[in-house]
């Protein structure tokens, strides 16, 4: 599209803007109603560990709000000569699950508890036998059961609990909602009604009567929302925290406020059924749309539901990406202090390449990327750990090839259950996420893990903020009776060209060499938990000698 048409889609507010909170950056994508994208801002950040919680400060959250808007905004400002005072419709994503009570002032009850803390385990296993329906520690109930059993002082004050992107949402709209996807990683959800599912509410109430809390749990619960319905508008008090310099005016449309993997299916059309999608980053997740019900309770697989309510099987490791790149920043050390200055997107894909010279099974290498622990592999904790034996054949090559079959090693567990026990059916699998900017690497290494074909799409390297941009213009700009479905295949990625890979029979059957290897060394990452001591705590053991 011509800039002079871009311009005029801004001015007349035929725009739709995505706003999501990864794991380490914050990004704002404000597209056209063609889904182009016009401009973009983010902001990075990390998350800390404070006292024994993994957590992102609240001043921290706003700011980066804050900064990722006004880089966008900025952004259009230089491109197009004029300021952003209207958008069609927003959309807020954020990472999955986690923790955030609220009292009925508004006050934060106790610093955010991300999807990262596997701190619940008691709570998650008790509340699975209950429910006969698995419960996985990172999930909002499991944090506010373990919290009960723990006795924490804040419990009684509790008006709300919601997930990141529902806080987001309540601040800019006022409206305590949350969509059906990010909604299925806090409570079970009854995809008949697309709502919580009422009998275990009641079983949670019971459980939980004893303890004469004036609240009930379906009342401290964000209400659940699908595609397409309209869940607020723009306030004012919201436009003060999104906008500091208050350009942007009252009563903008909102979508309801989704996680990362629902914006992941979005960004990747994978929301009918018998497809999947994997996301890659800090976390891997693959997602797979049923067409069938699971028969059994497995802890390695979550059941959530797509952005429209649809039951999803998902397999979620909490290690993926970390490692990788802690690597390559070592690499990019070693190669500045040789002179030579390599950008991040041209290092990435040197090494990455590397990769499809290697021996098949990464020549006898180990790697483990677990910079926390593990829920599919038993680990509560993690240590990045490199292994290999005097035979491997150590060299460049299988050295990138090992890190990047570690990094799907976990995930590949729980999708041999899904695949191998309980049958589910999967026709193709797309794929997101930075890793796939790089042709075919990243392509080739889930094809091998999943053994089934590997789309990417151009918008690839979109990601969840394309993709609630995406939802924000269902929202505004769906037709009468128009599903998701269809408004995806129709509108928006209609023109879209697709990569296909298949599995390479070399490849799947290096992966399930590495598998064995991998599983077999879970002791010595076991090992490696158990006697080396966080950096934190050598400290304290210093200060106390």
């Amino acid at each position: 599209m011509k800039q002079s048409e871009m311009k005029h889609a801004v001015t007349q507010g035929q725009t739709s803007l995505g706003i999501e909170f990864g794991s380490t950056r914050i990004k704002a994508v404000l597209m056209n109603n063609s889904f182009e994208t016009i401009a973009s801002g983010s902001y990075e950040w990390e998350n800390q560990m404070k006292n024994g919680f993994w957590t992102y400060h609240q001043e921290d959250i706003i700011a980066g709000l804050q900064k990722a808007y006004g880089s966008m905004k900025s952004e259009v400002e230089s491109a197009y000569g004029i300021t952003l005072r209207t958008i069609g419709s927003i959309g807020i994503s954020a990472m999955m699950h986690g923790y955030m009570p609220f009292d009925h002032t508004g006050e934060l009850l106790v610093p955010f508890r991300t999807w990262r803390n596997n701190t619940t385990g008691a709570a998650a296993s008790e509340l699975t036998g209950l429910f006969q329906y698995n419960i996985p520690e990172r999930w909002s109930i499991a944090h506010l059961y373990q919290a009960i059993l723990d006795d924490e002082k804040h419990l009684p004050r509790i008006q709300l609990i919601t997930t990141l992107s529902g806080y987001i949402h309540w601040l800019l709209t006022g409206k305590q909602v949350i969509g059906a996807g990010d909604a299925s990683g806090m409570f079970p959800i009854d995809d008949t009604t697309q709502d919580y599912n009422d009998f275990m509410l009641e079983q949670f109430d019971t459980l939980t009567a004893a303890r004469n809390y004036p609240w009930k749990i379906k009342n401290i619960l964000p209400e659940v929302l699908t595609a397409g319905e309209q869940a607020g508008t723009l306030t004012n008090d919201g436009i003060k925290i999104l906008d500091k310099s208050q350009n942007l005016q009252p009563g903008i449309p909102f979508c309801p406020p989704e996680g990362d993997a629902g914006t992941g299916m979005v960004a990747t059309n994978s929301v009918k059924k018998r497809i999947g999608n994997v996301s890659v980053g800090t976390s891997v997740f693959a997602m797979i749309v049923l067409d069938q019900k699971i028969s059994n309770t497995h802890p390695e697989i979550d059941l959530v539901t797509t952005p429209n309510g649809n039951p999803v099987a998902m397999v979620h490791a909490n290690n993926c990406s970390s490692d990788l790149n802690a690597w390559l920043g070592l690499f990019r050390e070693f190669s500045e202090a040789t002179g030579q200055k390599l950008n991040s997107g041209d290092l990435f894909e040197l090494m990455l390449q590397k990769a499809l010279e290697a021996d098949p099974d990464g020549g006898g290498l180990l790697s483990y990327g677990y910079f926390s622990g593990e829920n599919i592999t038993g680990l509560e904790s993690g240590r990045p750990l490199f292994v290999r034996s005097p035979e491997s054949n150590f060299n460049l090559a299988n050295f990138m090839r090992t890190h990047l079959f570690s990094a799907f090693g976990a995930l590949k567990i729980g999708m041999v259950l899904l695949t191998d026990k309980e049958q589910v059916a999967i026709d193709n699998v797309f794929a997101h996420g930075g890793l796939f900017k790089t042709p075919v690497v990243g392509q080739r290494v889930v094809a091998a893990a999943m053994n089934t074909p590997v789309s990417v799409m151009d918008t690839a390297g979109e990601g969840g903020a394309w993709g609630i941009a995406v939802l924000a213009s269902y929202t505004k700009n769906k037709g009468p009776a128009e599903t998701l479905e269809e408004f995806l295949d129709n509108k928006v990625f209609k023109e879209i060209e697709t990569t296909e890979i298949h599995p390479d029979r070399a490849d799947v059957e290096g992966f399930e060499i590495f598998m064995e290897r991998y599983k077999k060394g879970l002791v010595i990452e076991q090992a490696a938990v158990d006697h080396l001591t966080p950096a934190d705590a050598i400290g304290e053991q210093v200060k106390v000698n």
